[in-house]
């Protein structure tokens, strides 16, 4: 299968919320697609208001598969977690062609709310 995406993604508007009802837990995820022959290695760099961007964030999506990485369970390689009620952006730089949706499900109130937008990827983003 041809390889479709680019290898560059930018998601401006990142939020992982603490609160949670029911048995819902509010949580984002980066859900990706990788059309290609080669597992394609992800990596994922926070950038903040406030602070210095948090690098070190990755996963894989294998060859021909799709990944939703839960942003709620993924840690930096140091160890470090993304920080909750702290609004973010996430820069995504990808080893193989993939094409990037984000997702947030809002578990705060009994009533559900989802988002979900397609990533943007420069025209240079390969």
């Amino acid at each position: 299968m041809k390889p479709y995406g680019k290898k560059v993604w930018l998601i401006p508007d990142a939020f992982l919320g603490s609160e949670s009802r029911n048995d819902k837990t509010t949580h984002e995820a980066v859900c990706v697609i990788n059309t290609g022959a080669r597992d394609a290695a992800l990596e994922m760099t926070l950038l903040f208001e406030d602070r210095d961007p948090k690098r070190g964030f990755r996963a894989v999506c294998g060859a021909g598969r799709t990944h939703h990485v839960r942003l709620d369970k993924i840690r930096s390689v140091s160890g470090e977690s993304i920080p909750f009620d702290t609004p973010y952006a996430i820069l995504l730089e990808s080893s193989e062609p993939v094409v990037v949706q984000y997702s947030r499900l809002d578990a705060s109130r009994a009533e559900l709310a989802l988002m979900t937008t397609m990533a943007w990827s420069p025209d240079d983003g390969e």
